[in-house]
């Protein structure tokens, strides 16, 4: 037992005595006259399915600790002065759990029982006790239970249990809807509502269309009448052409609904004709950057979340490389070409990675058909383009197309110049390259490539000459950003009207720079890294187009030049949290030569969310399974 005696604020004349362990040996003494049914005020008769058990219990230990039975027993209802009170429809085992939390604030709780247990915590207002419950159930998430949680949690009116349970649903999408019994027990409104969510995190929309039709189809019959509802709530111009135009030929849903059948055929001829804007991007989008030079090539590859300002750590590549294109392709980040450059290696490459977020890792598709470093990229119907580059001394006019439903590249019709280091961008179906370097003229022109006809026309020319440059695609309208003029690197920009075939001067950046990365997130353009005469650079500016501005944002981890950038979707939270535990990117800062300051802001950010991981003060037994890591520790 500890006792403390210490001096009193009130003078030497008092002392301030406490025993820290009253309050426990106090609860511990009641628990034990209840045990020996002494002294108990009230009996609680708890009914459940003509099944009647009673506890002998105090009055004064219940109120205290549930403001249900506090009101009970404190306002004008009869059973304030009742030495009698029945309980209805509640499990009695739940109750004498819930009885022996009050009186010794300790519970165990099965698995198996823990939603029974919430159920009365919730009716009894034991806040702590739901919560316990409510996080538990959260650490174990799953998609074959989570549906059954989520409506579970709604209907008991537990706000964060089933704002959690949404999120991983909204997360683990294509892993919740193979769970049939659970996803095909939705109603149409519970489904609707799911995939009516912009944070639906999903690859491709493609996956949202087959979980509406593979609804229906479980109970056609009884379900046909909601298609046309759940398929105006899919981002049908999101996907992918070929895709849909599959489906209008041989899906067997669509087949016996001629209606939707017709709403899908106006929109599949929109996309043909090319009048749909860029269809809404489903959950939060961050800027990735895989790979890069300084001094050597990279490895390394990290997201970049422009709302939060911070970060993310994920698998590097499995070479390093720099001077690679980068692109986005139904949600998977891809990187095309490059080398490896060291003091030991200097290797072009002719491979195409592919980098999915959903699980932080990489895996190789088909090489291109010859060797690419420094090579533009673009996607134009589904199709990634490899554009120019070099091999060697061997500078490229040569494209390629890589079909990722039959994963081969092929040849197209070449450019009428060769060109390392361009600029490319697809807009509305087209391809756009402009400046680049053949080994001996840097080029200003401009040109395009219509895939439907295999043929490239030449386009009004740049002010400047420009190789090392970043080109994106704005509400149609071209930005040609930085590069390099044979002379010095450049900060200037200009913007290209398809319309009216002209190069607009807009505002310059902040730095001068080539070799940089460039995207578009929401709207503004992003310009990351580069090289100029003051060395490697790891600023980031934006630009945004309504105030022809730019910004300061922030740094990169790592100054760098030649990566390969482009935007997708979130990683998944598992990945994403990587900041809270891997300790091995704290060395990462400090190696590299960032500040204390900087060491300190991740330190204490990890340090917050292992706060989040404490076990509550009173303790969750898992009945017949082992303790989990993060209350085994």
């Amino acid at each position: 037992m500890l006792t403390i005696v210490v001096p009193s604020m009130h003078g030497s004349g008092y002392l301030d005595y406490t025993v820290e362990t009253h309050a426990s040996r106090s609860l511990a003494a009641m628990d034990e006259l209840r045990h020996q049914e002494m002294l108990c005020d009230l009996v609680l008769h708890v009914t459940y399915k003509e099944r009647t058990v009673d506890f002998k219990v105090h009055r004064l230990v219940l109120a205290s600790c549930s403001p249900y039975f506090r009101a009970m027993f404190t306002s004008s209802f009869k059973e304030c002065c009742a030495s009698e009170v029945t309980l209805r429809d509640v499990c009695p085992q739940v109750v004498g759990r819930l009885i022996d939390f009050a009186y010794t604030s300790h519970i165990t709780v099965g698995e198996k029982c823990v939603l029974h247990v919430l159920l009365g915590a919730m009716r009894f207002q034991m806040e702590d006790v739901a919560k316990a419950c409510c996080d538990f159930l959260i650490k174990h998430l799953e998609p074959a239970n989570v549906i059954g949680i989520s409506r579970f949690a709604e209907e008991i009116g537990c706000t964060e249990l089933h704002q959690q349970s949404r999120e991983y649903i909204n997360t683990h999408f294509r892993e919740v809807r193979c769970k049939e019994d659970e996803f095909f027990s939705l109603s149409h409104c519970q489904l609707l509502e799911l995939i009516s969510q912009d944070s639906l995190k999903v690859l491709c929309e493609s996956e949202v269309y087959k979980a509406c039709t593979d609804w229906v189809g479980w109970d056609m019959e009884g379900r046909a009448q909601y298609l046309h509802a759940l398929l105006n709530a899919v981002h049908i111009y999101a996907l992918p052409p070929k895709f849909l135009k599959n489906q209008l030929l041989s899906c067997p849903i669509l087949s016996k609904a001629n209606s939707c059948k017709d709403f899908l055929s106006k929109i599949f001829q929109d996309m043909t004709l090319r009048k749909l804007s860029p269809a809404p991007i489903r959950g939060t989008q961050l800027i990735y950057v895989a790979g890069g030079y300084q001094h050597q090539s990279l490895a390394s590859m990290e997201a970049y979340d422009p709302r939060k300002n911070v970060w993310v750590k994920l698998t590097d590549m499995g070479t390093p490389c720099s001077g690679l294109g980068a692109c986005t392709l139904f949600g998977l980040f891809y990187t095309v070409g490059g080398r490896n450059l060291s003091l030991q290696n200097n290797t072009e490459s002719s491979a195409l990675c592919c980098y999915n977020p959903m699980t932080n890792q990489w895996s190789q598709r088909a090489s291109l058909n010859i060797p690419r470093n420094r090579v533009g990229v673009g996607v134009v119907d589904g199709c990634i383009y490899a554009v120019g580059g070099s091999q060697g001394s061997t500078h490229h006019n040569t494209v390629e197309r890589w079909d990722p439903e039959s994963n081969r590249w092929s040849f197209v019709c070449p450019m009428s110049v060769a060109r390392l280091g361009a600029g490319v961008t697809a807009c509305r179906g087209v391809l756009y390259v402009v400046g680049g370097y053949d080994g001996q003229n840097r080029w200003s022109t401009a040109e395009k490539y219509q895939p439907d006809t295999n043929t490239w026309y030449q386009l009004a020319p740049m002010s400047s000459v420009r190789s090392g440059l970043g080109l994106v695609c704005v509400n149609s309208y071209l930005y040609a950003v930085g590069g390099y003029d044979g002379r010095s690197q450049l900060a200037s920009v200009e913007r290209y009207n398809i319309a009216r075939n002209i190069w607009e001067p807009r505002a310059s950046m902040q730095y001068c720079r080539s070799a940089h990365g460039v995207t578009v997130h929401q709207g503004r353009i992003f310009v990351l890294g580069g090289f100029n005469q003051h060395g490697f650079l790891a600023s980031i500016e934006c630009y945004c187009p309504e105030r022809n501005e730019w910004t300061y944002v922030t740094d990169m981890p790592v100054g760098r030049s030649g990566m390969g950038v482009a935007v997708t979707m979130e990683p998944c939270p598992g990945i994403t949290r990587c900041y809270r535990c891997n300790l091995n990117y704290q060395y990462y800062l400090i190696k590299r030569g960032y500040s204390s300051a900087v060491f300190i802001s991740l330190l204490n950010f990890i340090l917050k969310f292992h706060s989040e991981l404490s076990i509550p003060s009173f303790l969750i037994t898992i009945c017949d399974t082992s303790l989990p890591p993060f209350l085994s520790k």
